[in-house]
């Protein structure tokens, strides 16, 4: 069973939102440091979430095999997969898009995608896009950025508010910090840490 508080809070964020339906609440994003077993973290999530297969490091063989390997869960578990930055493997795994870093944005994107921004040109280069939703951090001090300068709320909710296109936090994002986001607008909250195993409840 997921974290109540983040969960619950994702869905209130989420449920004005004009996209409701389509863009879910929550957001998992795989990372090998922080999240050892992104398979048993996504079948956790509630139907209809997104996932975000990144581990852009990993040999393109080994990706291959997570990315099905992925992809078989989120099928089982009624989720949508994205792949970060690479469209070719998106296809052979049968994801539902690709998720863009922010420096390799396409100029106009194809299909279903997603982007990462850290500031107001970002995200309007994201909306120029095209993409679906942008990524918007990092939101509160984070572990993947030790020392990285946050955005904080109020700075976020501004920068989500103006952004013209549906936004999800991201960054030290928790049960803890994400009701500090409610009036933002934002769709909901993507996260890493906080939908692992060990932010799973009994």
């Amino acid at each position: 069973m997921m974290d109540q508080k983040l969960a619950t809070a994702a869905r209130r964020l989420n449920a004005r939102h004009h996209a409701r339906g389509v863009l879910p609440p929550l957001v998992l994003l795989t990372d090998r440091a922080r999240l050892p077993d992104p398979l048993a973290a996504a079948a956790a999530l509630p139907r209809g979430s997104l996932v975000v297969l990144r581990d852009g490091d990993l040999p393109a063989a080994a990706r291959l095999v997570l990315g099905r390997a992925l992809s078989e869960v989120c099928r089982s578990r009624g989720l949508r997969l994205l792949v970060s930055g690479d469209a070719g493997l998106a296809r052979r795994i049968g994801a539902a898009g690709v998720h863009w870093p922010e420096k390799r944005l396409p100029m106009c994107v194809r299909g279903f995608a997603t982007a990462a921004a850290h500031s107001q040109k970002a995200l309007m280069r994201a909306r120029r896009a095209g993409v679906a939703a942008v990524f918007l951090s990092p939101v509160f001090p984070t572990a993947s950025h030790p020392g990285a300068e946050s955005l904080g709320p109020v700075r976020f909710a501004g920068l989500a508010r103006r952004a013209g296109m549906p936004v999800y936090a991201l960054g030290g994002v928790d049960g803890v910090t994400a009701p500090r986001l409610a009036g933002s607008g934002i769709v909901g909250v993507a996260a890493i840490g906080a939908l692992g195993l060990e932010a799973i409840r009994p």
